[in-house]
């Protein structure tokens, strides 16, 4: 029953990619501004007009145009930017890991910090560390990601001088292959002040639900029968209350992944982080077709993949989804 389960989340899944890519494809059509005047202006002769437009597939109807791009995307082609004339792919190619790492880390620091500190604050329940810890997680979750990094650098980078202002890596270092780049010293440098700044914004989300789930857990009845044992409180609380108190987290990890993504793009922006919400802001403002679907999907992409592991990690918490 649970290998149908996940076939069926698998088949949702991909489902769900489909119509991302459909709705990327056609929405990004149906606005006003149109791409071609960056590269063809009203002194181009005709001809190379018309050349050019061929060169990119924009003289064909819209369901051809679609047609084409569904064919080229199987094969792993994602177009030519209008732009800079690069393939989208090679243009993608670092900053898709870039985008991940800076990603992933904020996230499971948000979310590893978050079910530990909400654990603490459920088992000191009604004391100072309970009030005081809501109180300034709260506070974090209100302020916008970029305005709590600007005021990182600041602090951090322009008045104690900590941590560098900007970029990924010290310019001049040179690095020879995948491993040597992204675990380095000097990459876990760069990388302190956005990861903290994200995961800082979004921790009080797993840690309130984490807190809530607990209390709530906390009058069942195999925890009186625990406490009837003689099994300490901090045994309780971690070994038993913990792993059921999960199940929500897992829940709106893939919800808060998907907000992530808004603020991985602001906060690229503040510290020049090379990576996909650099590019796709740039290519927003350029009305760079090519390049905005591509990084779209990617982005979408990875919460849709998200949801089916989440789907994954929920079945094995409980093995009831299965079945049910």
């Amino acid at each position: 029953m649970k290998g149908r389960y996940l076939l069926k989340r698998l088949l949702l899944m991909i489902l769900t990619l489909w119509v991302l890519i459909t709705l990327v494809f056609f929405l990004f059509r149906m606005v006003p501004a149109d791409p071609t005047a960056l590269f063809i202006g009203a002194s181009l002769h005709p001809a190379s007009q018309k050349l050019m437009m061929e060169m990119f597939g924009l003289d064909k109807p819209k369901i051809e145009q679609y047609y084409l791009f569904m064919k080229n995307l199987a094969k792993g082609e994602f177009g030519i930017s209008i732009r800079t004339n690069q393939h989208v792919l090679d243009m993608f190619r670092g900053k898709i890991w870039n985008t991940l790492f800076m990603m992933g880390i904020s996230m499971a620091l948000a979310l590893v910090l978050g079910v530990v500190i909400g654990t603490i604050l459920a088992w000191k329940r009604g004391t100072a560390i309970d009030s005081g810890g809501i109180a300034i997680f709260l506070a974090l979750r209100s302020a916008p990601d970029f305005w709590l990094g600007m005021i990182l650098l600041v602090i951090f980078g322009f008045g104690l001088r900590w941590f560098p202002i900007g970029l990924m890596l010290t310019p001049g270092q040179v690095y020879t292959g995948f491993f040597d780049k992204y675990f380095s010293w000097d990459f876990a440098y760069h990388l302190v002040l956005p990861v903290f700044s994200m995961a800082m914004f979004y921790l009080a989300t797993p840690m309130l639900v984490t807190r809530n789930s607990i209390l709530d857990i906390l009058h069942e009845d195999f925890i009186e029968m625990a406490h009837a044992k003689g099994l300490s409180s901090q045994r309780i609380m971690f070994r038993y209350a913990l792993r059921n108190a999960l199940l929500p987290v897992v829940t709106i990890a893939p919800l808060m992944l998907g907000f992530a993504i808004g603020g991985q793009v602001l906060l690229e922006k503040v510290f020049s982080w090379p990576g996909m919400g650099r590019e796709l802001v740039e290519a927003v403002n350029s009305m760079d077709y090519p390049v905005v679907q591509a990084a779209f999907l990617f982005l979408g992409a990875i919460v849709v993949v998200g949801n089916f592991l989440a789907d994954v990690l929920y079945s094995y918490l409980d093995p009831r989804v299965g079945v049910g």
